[in-house]
């Protein structure tokens, strides 16, 4: 019970790693606000039925407004202390210089960069006034190195790792702890449309011969909330099977 008597936001958590951080973060004794664009009722009602405290809040996270109310809506279960900004999205269709269209641009960036930083805006002035709270930001591996098709993506995931860097240097002083999570391959609902044969090449790829699962990218997040990692701040964890080092 290393979250007991905090309160997280998680978004994105209506599936995958969302899901699995914010059921983690429950298990470990925090409040956990579910947020997803159709709401997280299964998980807030999953999360409550195993005895935890949790609640569901439907949002675009794109919008700053809907930012405000989701903080309040979390004060019901305690001050906010933790933030996991999971959710994101790739892009709809051809994701290169040359093929990339401005609107799908511009929707991936919003979603996948824009709202890491509004959430962080609407949680840091009560963490700041309570003396710290603990902020992860879930960047991606394509934001590290270069990989094909995912122009804006690798965008969007590489400013989130700058992003988090450069809050965290900004807010140490406040106890304000920021970090990024950089996944590799997982097999979550954002792989969409991923053949088998897709599967057994992303597999092969990775040097532990598989594919992540989400719950061990939700075990590096709730590692990042608990008091072991007093110490870490203005850090990306990378969890990609080892992809990243060859």
């Amino acid at each position: 019970m290393r979250l007991q008597g905090q309160t997280a936001i998680v978004t994105g958590a209506g599936s995958g790693i969302g899901k699995a951080t914010a059921v983690m973060c429950a298990e470990e004794g925090a409040g956990v606000l579910c947020v997803d664009l159709r709401a997280a009722d299964t998980t807030a009602a999953a999360i409550t039925a195993a005895g935890g405290r949790a609640a569901s809040f439907a949002m675009d996270v794109t919008d700053s407004q809907a930012w405000g109310k989701a903080v309040a809506e979390a004060a019901k279960l305690g001050p906010v202390s933790l933030l996991a900004n999971v959710a994101g999205v790739v892009s709809r269709g051809p994701d290169t210089v040359l093929e990339q269209t401005e609107e799908e641009w511009q929707r991936v960036i919003d979603i996948d960069l824009k709202s890491p930083w509004l959430g962080m805006r609407a949680v840091m002035p009560g963490m700041i006034e309570r003396g710290g709270g603990r902020i992860v930001n879930v960047a991606s591996l394509a934001g590290e190195i270069g990989l094909i098709n995912l122009l804006a993506y690798s965008a969007a995931k590489g400013g989130v790792i700058a992003m988090s860097r450069q809050a965290a240097m900004e807010h140490a002083k406040h106890g304000v702890k920021i970090n990024s999570v950089a996944p590799g391959i997982i097999d979550t609902p954002i792989l969409g449309d991923t053949t088998a044969e897709m599967t057994k090449i992303f597999s092969a790829a990775t040097p532990l011969g598989r594919l992540g699962r989400a719950e061990e990218i939700a075990g590096v997040i709730a590692y990042l909330f608990s008091p072991v990692a007093d110490f870490v701040t203005g850090q990306c964890y990378t969890v990609d099977g080892g992809w990243g080092a060859q």
